[in-house]
Parts: structure tokens; C-alpha cells; sequence
């Protein structure tokens, strides 16, 4: 049986949130925890709300710190999620125009070592502010994520800041832009909970095992023709 079944079981079951932990922090391989449980991880540039995404998606109000100083995060943290059956990697925040550049390279290959180096990793949640264009730096992301033959799920968050019609029409606008990854991104507002059962739908997508194949239908046994 594969790690990763040997902590969710062989069949999809609702993934109903008990309880989420602080695992772990690195910034290199030799640091992250054994292998185990699916992960899932979450990018995005600084400042735009990934922090306050992951405390409502855990419905936690403090287990990912929220700074007032972007660029701050500088490492890579794991949450263990229902006694580790499954976890949720925050990474490092990218594009913030006042670290130096000896940090943002420090970040780019702390990032690209995890995203090429975990088999246990599922899927990608990036997190784009809907009020932005998406950054070069945010199409790089992507299009690097789709040549990794990776799974992305699209979050555009401080929909709050915007009426459900200024919100209809970026989602319009943006969708020519994203939808060659994620045909469905999720709209999503920390401070009113918009969009957070969605999330976690698409968390639980990522998570669970796939579902076995069917076997093909035994061949039927020959005939000797003697009656």
C-alpha cells in the first residue's frame, strides 16, 4: 500500500477538520519531516492574505501568525492536520520589493527544492488578490507548476473588499488569464468566511486517495470442443 493510503485508507471518506498543529519549520530537505500524509501546499506573493486564508480554512484565528511586516516568513512551516492524516505546508511569501536579493534567492530555491523534492505533495493552492493583476511573478509560478504536471487550485482572496458585482466582473476578466489552471479559482474572504467551504472541498480533493480502477473482466477460458 502506498504511504500516502496508509494514512487516509483505500476509500475517499468526508475530511472533517478535529484538530490542526504546528509540525515543523525548515528552510532546507534534511529539516522537513519524514515522509507520510498527502500535502498540500499554499503560495503566494507577500501581502496578499495567505496567512489569513489558512487561519479560516483551520478555523484558526492564530495558528499561522498574521505580520504586519511583509517578507517576513522565511521558512517553510507544516501543520499536521487530525494527527497528522494530512498536512498543509505554508511557503514562503514571494515578490516583496524590500527584502534584499540574496533573501529572495534564498527563497526561490528554498520553494523550488520542496515543490520538486516531496512525493507526498498533492497539490498547490496559489493565492492571488482579486483586486490585482496577477504578477510575472505569479504567471511564472503557474506556468512552472503546470510544467511540474502539477495540480493548482486558484484562491482569490479579499473578495470582501469589493461588491458581488465588482467581484463577478475581475472574476471575468481574470478567467481568460487563469483558466489554463484552474478552471474553477475560489473567491475568498477571510473576514466574512466567503468561500471557505469551497477551499476546503477542493483541500479534501487533493488529499484523498484516488479511486482504484476498475479491473478489466477476465477472459473468458477456451473451449476444448468435446461435448
Amino acid at each position: 500500500m502506498a504511504i500516502m493510503d496508509q494514512y487516509l485508507g483505500d476509500t475517499a471518506m468526508p475530511l472533517v477538520l478535529h484538530d490542526a498543529q504546528f509540525l515543523t519549520a525548515a528552510v532546507r530537505p534534511a529539516s522537513y519531516p519524514p515522509l507520510g500524509p498527502p500535502e498540500v501546499a499554499f503560495a503566494g506573493r507577500s501581502n496578499v492574505g495567505k496567512s489569513s486564508l489558512i487561519n479560516t480554512l483551520l478555523r484558526r484565528k492564530k495558528l499561522v501568525r498574521v505580520s504586519a511586516r511583509p517578507g517576513c516568513t522565511q521558512q517553510i512551516n507544516f501543520f499536521a492536520l487530525n494527527g497528522d492524516a494530512c498536512r498543509l505546508v505554508d511557503l514562503p511569501g514571494y515578490g516583496f520589493a524590500k527584502v534584499p536579493l540574496s533573501v529572495k534567492a534564498g527563497w526561490r530555491g528554498m520553494i523550488e527544492s520542496y515543490l520538486t523534492g516531496r512525493p507526498t505533495l498533492r497539490g498547490v493552492v496559489v493565492i492571488l488578490d482579486i483586486r490585482r493583476e496577477p504578477s510575472q511573478e505569479d504567471l511564472m509560478l503557474l506556468e512552472w507548476l503546470k510544467s511540474l504536471g502539477q495540480t493548482v487550485v486558484l484562491a482569490l482572496t479579499k473578495a470582501d473588499k469589493l461588491s458581488r458585482n465588482q467581484a463577478a466582473s475581475r472574476l471575468a476578466k481574470l478567467r481568460p488569464v487563469l483558466q489554463t489552471f484552474d478552471e474553477q479559482p475560489v473567491l475568498f474572504s477571510a473576514l466574512s468566511g466567503q468561500g471557505r467551504e469551497e477551499m476546503w472541498a477542493r483541500f479534501q480533493e487533493l488529499v484523498e486517495p484516488p479511486a482504484p480502477s476498475a479491473e478489466p473482466p477476465a477472459m473468458p477460458e477456451e473451449q476444448d470442443g468435446r461435448g
